[in-house]
């Protein structure tokens, strides 16, 4: 089964949400309708910033961690400007 490890971005708040997930578009839903998320129910205006499909959830979580680990929106838009760092990251947490 496919998971995503996912990147969210607020304008309002100016910050990012990392998460991990099997149904993307059902996980949107609930960021964007819910206010029972704690950070994501601060802002409306969630946006997917980035999609990384993962070949299971484990290799999804790992990739969901080492990113909060990052600590850095910096690195977050380099994923996105780079995708060979999407690759590498692929490659790193295979499962």
């Amino acid at each position: 089964m496919v998971h995503y490890a996912y990147v969210l971005y607020s304008r309002k708040l100016t910050r990012f949400y990392t998460g991990e997930t099997a149904d993307l578009d059902t996980r949107m839903d609930f960021h964007a309708n819910s206010t029972a998320n704690k950070f994501t129910g601060k802002a409306n205006d969630w946006i997917l910033f980035l999609k990384i499909e993962c070949a299971s959830k484990k290799q999804a979580m790992d990739i969901e961690a080492h990113i909060k680990r990052m600590k850095s929106s910096t690195y977050i838009k380099n994923l996105k400007k780079y995708p060979e760092m999407v690759t590498k990251l692929l490659i790193s947490y295979n499962p």
